[in-house]
């Protein structure tokens, strides 16, 4: 999959069950229109919705699965329940939560690596992750790229922004892995996806700015009460 989404921009189809446009068909049909836009990959959440994009268009699919667990804060493809539904999607690529936090049932994500790279080689592995520490471990375990999906998002890195001081962040990871390097996280504008792109990440990922309606909006209407 990784040859396919070079230098281009995945787009995030995704809606949670608390928000209007959470229905397998409706993100199919984001998909689709992403894909007419340009999109060189989607990453989507959950079987349901994976099985559905991939009916309506030809783009390779980074998959995930998010479930919340009592026994930890990680839910982005936590545990090998999460692994196998993918599986059975046909996504050509398992994005999961690579920080160092504890994981439900004590499982492990080496152990998540190793299951898929003996079981599943044909399925490639994107680590999400908040610090550099935990880029360099998902390295070491053998993921095929990382992805700054959840810098800002931890305990250690909260409040945080992808864009500050000029990607910041960013180009800490570039310059300390060696495997390729995903851009995701509040990119929300055409300026920002060209800029982290010319810092050399392999590709961008843009979620809410694309397919969640509600925060565009928002966004329209912060920025005339501001005015």
């Amino acid at each position: 999959m990784l040859k396919k989404v070079e230098h281009g921009l995945i787009a995030s189809c995704q809606a949670l069950e608390d928000e209007p446009l959470h229905s397998s068909f409706i993100m199919a049909k984001m998909a689709l229109a992403a894909m007419q836009g340009g999109a060189v990959g989607i990453r989507a959440n959950s079987k349901q919705d994976i099985q559905a994009i991939k009916k309506e268009v030809s783009l390779p699919v980074v998959g995930i699965v998010k479930r919340d667990y009592p026994d930890s804060d990680v839910f982005i493809t936590a545990t090998k329940k999460e692994v196998d539904e993918l599986i059975e999607s046909g996504c050509e690529m398992i994005a999961m939560d690579a920080t160092l936090r504890e994981r439900p049932n004590g499982e492990k994500v080496a152990d998540l690596v190793s299951y898929v790279k003996t079981n599943h080689p044909h399925v490639q592995l994107m680590a999400d992750i908040s610090t550099l520490e935990d880029a360099l471990e998902a390295e070491r375990l053998g993921f095929d790229c990382v992805s700054t999906t959840l810098y800002g998002y931890t305990s250690e890195t909260s409040g945080n922004k992808l864009y500050d001081n000029d990607f910041e962040f960013v180009k800490i990871i570039l310059d300390n892995i060696n495997i390729p390097v995903i851009a995701e996280g509040n990119v929300v504008t055409p300026e920002m996806a060209k800029r982290v792109l010319s810092l050399g990440v392999y590709s961008v990922v843009v979620g809410g700015a694309i397919s969640r309606p509600q925060q565009i909006t928002s966004r329209f209407v912060e920025a005339i009460k501001g005015e």
